[in-house]
């Protein structure tokens, strides 16, 4: 038996031996198709579609310096625009030279594109979600950036805890720095998105813009210079200003009617704040707070009415036009044109009939339980006997004694201190 074992053993291993040559042969003989199917992307393929054509802006700028006030407005007004990218933008840094050029360009554009990745294709919407103004440089994020937020705190541990909690996901934006090389000018917010032309197209219309346009002059007018007139509708106002830092609303003081009015502010101490007073859906006072300046009030409409526009809508199908005379049109029907209506049908909803009528009609009341206050025979004494208890109009006042003890007490009294059931239901 034990110099059978082996050779039994052997016989075994040889057909799994003739499987594997084989399943190698055949790897052998595929390996050259395999090998013929497999191609390589490399830079040139992937960036081939890219242009790097580049064209300088050419716009004049003013020889004044930006001050703190023009800052503080360029963040606000520039802060969650939206755009379109003229090109493909990288998840990386790209420097724009006021009316100059970009930088890096041309292949080196193309490598960046290649190894950091693309925040966004030609055509693809971007957005500004933050704008820094240092130096003589304007920073600005576009669809988050490229960096996630405390990418420096992320490393540090607190007693074997994170100090921040650390975020998967990978930042996907793009950031563009905007140059002055002679220090920022006195620029608005425009003329930033007009040197920023060449990278992303600021030139689609907003809803704002858009309801701007169809503004008379004078409104169109102060609504591009963020200005707020007595008249104005919520419209206006979000046109002009924006969405407001808060509201408030509160009963109007020394109306009679209670009506309320609703405020908005805009600013924050020690900035410039404005108080935006609506009744129903116009502005009755606007008033400004400066710094170190008196308090400007403006109560007086400043608007005609024919300035405003009205409320409109569009009449379409069944609706009667204004001044149209006749007869009303008919009500929408399920029948065919020209199908006649039944006989009898009275235009209304008919309900179906009431199968339990009769048993309901049939039904008679539970009788009340006995001795209770609804009982008619616990209330009314037995032939030949007198109550005596005098009504409560005879017996004098309130918490009269009974010296006599004619009266029985409380808890002998049919009905006191028990409570009636219910009409229908069983005691």
């Amino acid at each position: 038996m034990a110099t059978e074992t082996p050779r039994t053993l052997h016989l075994l291993h040889r057909p799994s031996l003739s499987i594997w040559a084989l399943f190698a042969g055949c790897l052998a003989l595929t390996a050259p198709a395999l090998e013929a199917q497999v191609f390589v992307v490399g830079e040139k393929t992937a960036t081939s579609d890219i242009s790097t054509s580049f064209t300088p802006t050419d716009l004049p700028l003013s020889k004044d310096k930006l001050n703190e006030r023009g800052r503080r407005e360029l963040v606000r007004n520039l802060e969650a625009e939206q755009g379109f990218a003229h090109r493909p933008l990288p998840v990386g840094i790209l420097t724009l030279e006021a009316n100059g050029e970009l930088k890096p360009g041309g292949e080196k554009y193309r490598e960046m594109v290649y190894q950091k990745g693309q925040a966004a294709a030609a055509g693809d919407r971007v957005v500004i979600t933050a704008l820094q103004i240092k130096g003589d440089e304007m920073i600005f994020d576009l669809n988050g950036g490229p960096y996630a937020k405390h990418r420096f705190l992320s490393h540090v541990q607190l007693n074997d805890a994170p100090v921040v909690a650390s975020n998967a996901e990978r930042p996907m934006g793009s950031r563009l720095t905007l140059t002055f090389p002679g220090g920022i000018p006195d620029i608005s917010a425009p003329e930033v998105k007009a040197l920023l032309e060449p990278v992303v197209d600021f030139g689609v219309k907003s809803g704002e813009q858009a309801y701007a346009d169809t503004l008379p002059p004078r409104l169109k007018n102060a609504i591009a210079a963020h200005e707020v007139l007595v008249g104005m509708n919520h419209r206006m106002v979000l046109a002009s200003l924006g969405s407001p830092d808060r509201k408030v609303r509160e009963q109007q003081s020394g109306d009679a009617n209670g009506s309320r009015y609703e405020e908005w502010i805009y600013g924050q101490v020690p900035q410039t704040v404005r108080f935006i007073r609506f009744v129903g859906d116009r502005v009755t006072v606007v008033e400004i707070a400066a710094l170190g300046k008196p308090m400007e009030i403006h109560d007086k409409n400043e608007l005609e009415e024919a300035e405003v526009p009205v409320n409109t809508r569009e009449i379409a199908l069944g609706d009667r036009k204004p001044g149209e005379s006749g007869a009303a049109p008919a009500p929408p029907s399920l029948r065919l044109p020209g199908e006649a209506a039944p006989a009898n049908a009275q235009g209304r909803v008919q309900y179906p009939d009431d199968k339990n009528a009769s048993r309901k009609a049939d039904r008679q009341p539970i009788p009340a339980a006995p001795g209770s206050p609804v009982d008619p025979a616990a209330n009314t004494p037995p032939s030949g006997q007198s109550s005596t208890i005098p009504p409560a109009s005879q017996s004098g006042q309130a918490g009269q004694t009974d010296p006599a003890g004619t009266i029985p007490p409380a808890s002998q009294q049919p009905g006191v201190g028990r409570t009636a059931p219910r009409l229908g239901t069983t005691p």
